[in-house]
């Protein structure tokens, strides 16, 4: 930038965007420094390396600003985990069947976890029932990502929302 370019050539890019062509460093020092603007190094790479007469000042907060939108815009999917027990009253399944939906239309994944104790792990079908009613009851907004299976003394299944929910969601 300005007094740190050190080539004696380089090719000058206006203000305007306009190409004004190969010229001696201290010359474009001295146009920018006429606009009031200044001589940033864009590819130094080039021969002769390309300058860019521009503020530096408006460049870096437009910059700062571009990238702070591009984070906003990312979508954070975040696993959310709903627990359940073999013995989980309908009622219950009813309120966590819910919390499932609510996550699914905020765009998230949902990880649906039965945990099994002492003698309820001979009976992993009445878990089975559990995922495939809550499943159910979700499935014009979620998909399964990955089916029940059973690991150690908890069985697991993921869902996640449908292309079609998450389109809504970003156009709101």
């Amino acid at each position: 930038m300005n007094d740190r370019i050190r080539v004696p050539e380089i090719r000058v890019i206006g203000a305007d965007g306009g190409m004004l062509g190969v010229l001696n460093t201290d010359e474009a020092r001295r146009m920018a420094r006429d606009l009031d603007l200044d001589l940033v190094e864009v590819n130094p790479k080039a021969t002769p390396p390309v300058c860019k007469i521009m503020d530096f000042g408006k460049f870096k907060y437009e910059e700062k600003k571009r990238q702070a939108d591009a984070r906003k815009r990312q979508t954070q999917i975040a696993l959310k985990e709903i627990k359940l027990r073999p013995k989980t009253d309908d009622h219950d399944l009813d309120f966590k069947t819910k919390h499932v939906r609510r996550f699914l239309e905020e765009g998230n994944k949902v990880k649906i976890t039965v945990r099994f104790r002492g003698r309820e792990i001979t009976h992993p079908e009445t878990a089975q029932r559990q995922i495939d009613a809550i499943v159910e009851a979700v499935e014009d907004i979620g998909a399964i990502e990955t089916s029940a299976r059973l690991e150690g003394r908890t069985m697991t299944a993921i869902l996640a929302p449908r292309v079609k929910v998450q389109q809504t969601r970003e156009a709101k």
